[in-house]
């Protein structure tokens, strides 16, 4: 019997539903796509991700290789029952991409699984924040593989995927010594500035959701060239076309992991990762010296605090920055630790 596990569902959150316009959108379960592009983080290699702090430090890999796949009608119920906001139905591209992920890439999706359950409490506390719909906790996911250090060919960086010149237009710091792309907490801020500024100019999520993928500038351009009103309702050939597709794919498998086969157990959630913050406001001559003076190692503070660039820190501005160090007894917690000291948000 298969058993269904909801992560991060029925928090109570105010909506933004009643602000949206009316959605124009009528796409029928006809809608079908032969030529379906994987995202470029679909190319990420598992080797990578396996690299991460949270991942070597506190989870263990369970077996996933018999990961199972449904048929459309099977996707179609599970995912009526999904609550959202943004309105994503289902139809055969979304059924395209649960399959990919779930046939090439399973061992992504898994590692995948794990690191959301850590770096999803970021972006749901900023969702919930500013009120917005917690769909777009998914966005990050099908933009990096929700690796912190992820790079795209065109430069963008982080998990949310920021070009530099982006980033600068909505408050992070990008130089050769602090590229605040890379941070968590700072770039998800970011990341809800654009989403809400974009909705405001938009009316709607399908075509904010699309600007995060394409640009305001040209989406902007095309609903006033083709005459629409909706993302949904633009010819566009090529990834942008089928980027809310992607997003519900991911959901459901994210939100429904035993459902697609995979094994979910103790070792694969995270436990409460133990930091404490340490502000610097003096410039760094050598992060190395610094880390040593203050308990830990060069790889450790690089690895906690991915935003740091540069071996040294001039910071001619007195500019504070919080920086994250291990505490005392975080590494005491073994992997060999099964219990899970933060399960509640869990509904099994």
């Amino acid at each position: 019997m298969i058993r269904h596990i909801c992560i991060m569902i029925g928090l109570g959150v105010a909506s933004l539903s009643a602000m949206a316009a009316p959605s124009i959108l009528d796409i029928k379960h006809s809608i079908t796509d032969n030529n379906i592009i994987a995202p470029e983080s679909f190319e990420t290699k598992t080797r990578e991700l396996e690299q991460n702090f949270y991942l070597k430090t506190y989870t263990e890999q369970s077996d996933n290789s018999a990961v199972t796949t449904g048929t459309a009608k099977e996707y179609e119920d599970l995912l009526s029952r999904l609550p959202t906001e943004i309105e994503m139905p289902y139809n055969a591209i979304v059924g395209k991409f649960i399959d990919m992920y779930l046939g090439k890439r399973r061992n992504l999706v898994a590692d995948m699984l794990a690191l959301h359950n850590y770096y999803g409490k970021i972006f749901l506390e900023e969702l919930i924040k500013e009120k917005m719909p917690l769909e777009l906790q998914y966005l990050p996911v099908i933009e990096s593989a929700l690796n912190p250090n992820a790079v795209s060919r065109a430069g963008a960086a982080g998990l949310w995927q920021f070009m530099p010149a982006t980033g600068k237009e909505y408050g992070l710091e990008v130089n050769d010594y602090v590229d605040e792309r890379y941070h968590p907490e700072k770039s998800t801020e970011a990341a809800c500035r654009y989403l809400k500024n974009a909705y405001r100019k938009y009316g709607n999520w399908e075509s904010t959701a699309a600007s995060y993928n394409a640009g305001m500038g040209r989406i902007s351009r095309e609903l006033d060239s083709q005459g629409a009103e909706s993302a949904y309702d633009l010819f566009l050939n090529d990834q942008t076309s089928r980027y809310i597709f992607r997003l519900l794919a991911m959901k459901s498998i994210l939100e429904h992991p035993n459902y697609f086969g995979y094994t979910v157990d103790a070792s694969q959630f995270y436990y409460p990762i133990a930091t404490v913050d340490e502000e610097v406001s003096e410039p760094v001559e050598d992060w190395q010296t610094w880390a040593s003076d203050h308990g830990t190692n060069y790889l450790t503070l690089r690895e906690l605090n991915p935003w740091i660039r540069a071996k040294s820190l001039p910071n001619k501005s007195g500019k504070t920055y919080i920086v994250k160090l291990p505490a005392k007894d975080a590494m005491l917690r073994s992997k060999q630790d099964k219990k899970i000291y933060n399960h509640n948000w869990i509904a099994k």
